[in-house]
């Protein structure tokens, strides 16, 4: 494995952390702030977000497919939420929760499959 194939994927993970705490970390931890003031937090963490996803997608295409790189971003954004809903959020993952995930694995399957 070469650090083209690893990099893009580390930095969608990273990428993730940063768009799931801009669109979902305001919801607990600026619960009672104006909502002007959440949206321009949440601008303010999604800019980090951009410098991330760009550069992660610039470097991905061409050692992935298009429908690769979304299937891979939509995989990581799925995992990274599962664990900021249990850690941060404090919410409990079901036996649903774990079907949708076995459906993830057969869409990266079919993607990834020649």
């Amino acid at each position: 494995m070469t650090l083209r194939t690893w990099l893009p994927i580390s930095l969608l993970v990273v990428s993730n952390i940063f768009m799931t705490f801009a669109w979902y970390g305001h919801l607990r931890s600026q619960r009672d702030a104006p909502l002007l003031a959440a949206i321009l937090t949440s601008w303010g963490i999604a800019f980090f977000e951009y410098l991330l996803m760009v550069p992660a997608n610039r470097i991905g295409y061409g050692r992935y497919s298009l429908p690769q790189l979304k299937v891979i971003q939509e995989v990581v954004t799925l995992c990274v939420f599962a664990v900021f809903a249990v850690l941060y959020m404090r919410q409990r993952l079901t036996l649903n929760h774990a079907w949708a995930a076995l459906c993830l694995v057969g869409a990266v399957f079919f993607t990834f499959r020649k």
